[in-house]
């Protein structure tokens, strides 16, 4: 049975589509995706990302312990700093894509995605045995309401006590907002400027209620699930279980940036990554830009001269490129030769290759 956020009834009031998503009944859409989407990329939207898991790890090694657990090397991570990482297993393949904050000397936050945070913090417990650290898995507590668009500073700034302006780019701090205790991040998933807000659940109904009166007259709506895809494939941004699975290794999705083996000590995947880093990957994540109006989606073969070399991960209309975009898997030597289509129902469609991610925003 799907389990439902502290804000299902907030959805239902403004006539979502609700759809079972990681086990959670969550807002698809709530009219018109399109109209959504471009709210984000022109003034802002309103999100509820309540399904995702805060997993938090203190004590006086909680640093030291996610260094071992993580391919980052957090124990360096400033305090209110926050970093993109990953878990792996021991093969090297990702566990899940993370993001990691500090919240302080001895206590950090890990975010995990909604199908994977029971898997994450069973991991990091089994982990940080023989460090002095604590795994404690809050995720039952908090909900996460997200703000994201160029307008989403004026909209915060008079709701909180917060400096929203002084905060930096992946960075977080304490603060009040619409009268809810909060932790404020400057971070996201749309490719635009925006702030997450982690409230205690019984504050998600209010913060929500009073982001959408202080956005009214500035373009804020809410926006679901269909729009945060199309918004994240436009930013190139990997969703789990499509770019990132237990199969692909970071340096497969081209993100072995994320794997820092510079660190001390020895870390959970080291070995395979190590492998992988050199021996180089056979495969690469791409962008694909459709030459017709058929739209590549995920599943959908990657073709060469009739002959598969890869699979799309994520496809869909671009709203802001106005063509169909995808990400996918391809194979190196392909990816040399040229000449790409994808299979769309029998149709080989041709494609271009191009450099993630398709949209970037105007600082």
């Amino acid at each position: 049975m799907s389990r439902s956020t502290p804000l299902r009834g907030v959805h239902e009031r403004l006539g979502a589509t609700l759809t079972d998503f990681a086990g959670w009944q969550m807002p698809l859409r709530y009219g018109s995706e399109s109209a959504e989407h471009n709210a984000v990329r022109t003034a802002a939207g309103l999100f509820d990302l309540s399904h995702m898991g805060e997993i938090f790890v203190t004590g006086p090694q909680a640093g030291e312990a996610l260094d071992h657990a993580l391919v980052g090397h957090l124990s360096i991570l400033g305090p209110a700093r926050a970093r993109y990482t990953m878990i792996v297993n021991e093969d090297g393949g990702i566990l899940d894509d993370l993001i990691v904050y500090r919240l302080d000397e001895d206590r950090y936050m890990v975010v995990a995605n909604a199908s994977n945070y029971a898997v994450v913090a069973r991991e990091l417990i089994a982990r940080s045995e023989g460090y002095d650290a604590r795994v404690t898995d809050r995720s039952d507590e908090y909900a996460l309401v997200a703000v994201q668009g160029p307008r989403a500073a004026e909209i915060l700034r008079g709701l909180t006590d917060a400096d929203v302006d002084g905060l930096k780019y992946y960075a977080i701090l304490p603060g009040v907002v619409a009268g809810a205790p909060a932790l404020i991040a400057r971070t996201g998933y749309t490719g635009e400027d925006g702030f997450e807000l982690f409230v205690l659940n019984e504050h998600a109904v209010p913060v929500w209620d009073a982001l959408t009166e202080a956005g009214r007259d500035l373009g804020l709506v809410p926006a679901g699930l269909s729009a945060r895809d199309t918004l994240r494939l436009e930013a190139g941004m990997p969703l789990y279980g499509n770019e990132l699975t237990s199969s692909a290794t970071p340096f497969d999705a081209g993100l072995g940036r994320v794997v820092r083996f510079d660190k001390p000590g020895d870390f959970v995947g080291r070995s395979a990554l190590e492998r992988a880093a050199q021996d180089g990957a056979t495969r690469r994540l791409v962008g694909l830009v459709a030459r017709g109006r058929r739209v590549p989606r995920h599943g959908y073969p990657v073709t060469r001269e009739g002959a598969v070399v890869g699979e799309v991960t994520s496809g869909a209309p671009s709203q802001s490129l106005g063509k169909p975009i995808a990400m996918a898997y391809v194979s190196e030597d392909a990816l040399r030769e040229g000449g790409l289509t994808v299979d769309i129902r029998g149709s080989h469609e041709p494609v271009d290759v191009v450099d993630l991610p398709f949209y970037r925003r105007s600082k």
